[in-house]
């Protein structure tokens, strides 16, 4: 009967024992996790909107857990005060100009509070300080911003259902040569048209350059004016002389404008011959009396060469001219 009671004092004892031990376990693992025995010191943010943080949740530095959210309260009149618990080993990291921001442990994980280390050039933070906050976007937003995108996606996809539809059906230009064979072929024809064009303008260029090859050949007509000075002089001394003849034949073009203009006019004899009826009228009856006169005169002459009188006379001037 004694050995039994020792036994069974001897197994309550050990499991005691055991469970004494799971306790302290449990105790120094949460305290662990809480970061209970370790010191801290105390930061503060101020946010317009918290989006859902707990008192307890995790704060990070550069992806490694250094506290937590140890109290959460209103702040001024809208805004939340959330006091966060750092390690002290993590002081030597964050400068005060750090900042602060909400983001999430995963995609739908609990939400956390990212520190910013911020800049060397500032002091680190002591026990009480305010941190800035650093605003990005939110998961709420990201996901209005979505939600958004997706209403825009399909009024596009409605608007390129019309679009595609119209094409079919032919409408509109571009549904028209689609379906219409005659505008795919006068669209055809163009695009000939236009290739053949880009043909010839490629070999005007052909042209054009084997021209200022001929033009640059030091045999060339052009080289050698642009080039020999002597020809050079040839050339202009021939230009001069032609611009003094020109200035020539424009004198004689002056002159004869000049005379077709007095003649034109009554204040010289032959331009009132040639523009006075009356003085031609006049001209005309002089130069008739005088061949009447011219044919009395012969008259008369034949009547004294045949007058005995002056027989003699003419006969003998008749032998010396023919003796002569």
């Amino acid at each position: 009967m004694e050995n039994t009671d020792k036994k069974r004092g001897i197994t309550v004892g050990i499991f005691i024992f055991l469970g004494i031990a799971i306790f302290l376990l449990g105790v120094f693992t949460l305290g662990g996790q809480k970061k209970t025995f370790v010191k801290t010191f105390e930061l503060n943010v101020v946010f317009d909107d918290i989006q859902g943080l707990k008192t307890g949740n995790n704060v990070w530095f550069s992806g490694v857990k250094i506290g937590t959210i140890k109290k959460i309260q209103f702040y001024g009149t809208s805004q939340v005060q959330v006091s966060l618990s750092i390690d002290e080993s993590a002081h030597q990291y964050i400068h005060k100009d750090a900042k602060a921001s909400i983001s999430s442990d995963g995609l739908i994980g609990n939400k956390i509070v990212v520190i910013d280390g911020g800049s060397v050039k500032f002091p680190f933070v002591e026990d009480g300080d305010q941190l800035q906050v650093n605003k990005t976007l939110s998961t709420d937003d990201i996901m209005k911003t979505l939600q958004v995108n997706n209403r825009n996606l399909v009024d596009i996809t409605t608007d390129f259902k019309i679009l595609a539809k119209n094409l079919v059906e032919g409408k509109g230009t571009v549904g028209a040569l689609m379906t219409d064979e005659q505008i795919a072929t006068n669209f055809k024809t163009i695009v000939a048209n236009l290739n053949n064009t880009t043909a010839s303008a490629n070999k005007m260029a052909v042209e054009l350059n084997k021209f200022s090859n001929k033009l640059n050949n030091e045999e060339g007509f052009v080289n050698r004016i642009m080039a020999d000075t002597i020809m050079f002089r040839k050339l202009e001394t021939s230009v001069a002389e032609f611009q003094s003849m020109a200035k020539s034949a424009a004198v004689a073009t002056e002159n004869l404008n000049k005379a077709s203009a007095q003649l034109n006019n009554n204040d010289n004899a032959l331009g009132l011959l040639l523009n006075d009826k009356k003085t031609a009228e006049q001209l005309k009856n002089v130069m008739g009396n005088l061949e009447a006169s011219s044919q009395k005169l012969d008259e008369n002459m034949k009547a004294l060469q045949s007058n005995f009188l002056f027989r003699g006379y003419f006969k003998k001037k008749a032998k010396e001219e023919k003796s002569e």
